[in-house]
């Protein structure tokens, strides 16, 4: 029902996360290892939050598509600001993981 709500109020067209895949994008995972143990988007990357701003240097292509993802969302859309503010320039917010993982 969110995402319907979000939907109805929001100006810019739903994203199409396959599609973006499509075109080789990379899904980072920004949950604690042991959420990611518990379940995760297959073929995602593990890099929490927390230790995101340290492990650049695996994201070398900064025009790589990158989709981050979380529990919540929450988490997802602070690592989309930080990858924007180092200069990434394709970063989306995919969300909750579950989520995510049922529009691709």
């Amino acid at each position: 029902m969110l995402d319907s709500l979000k939907n109805l109020f929001s100006s810019k067209p739903p994203v199409d996360y396959k599609a973006l895949l499509e075109e080789g994008a990379i899904i980072i995972d920004v949950r604690s290892k042991g959420e990611y143990a518990g379940g995760h988007i297959q073929k995602s990357k593990n890099i929490p939050l927390d230790t995101l701003g340290n492990q650049l240097a695996q994201l070398k292509d900064k025009n790589q598509i990158i989709i981050t993802c979380c529990a919540s969302g929450m988490r997802s859309g602070s690592a989309k600001s930080l990858l924007q503010s180092k200069g990434y320039t394709n970063v989306y917010n995919g969300g909750g993981w579950s989520g995510l993982n049922g529009k691709i």
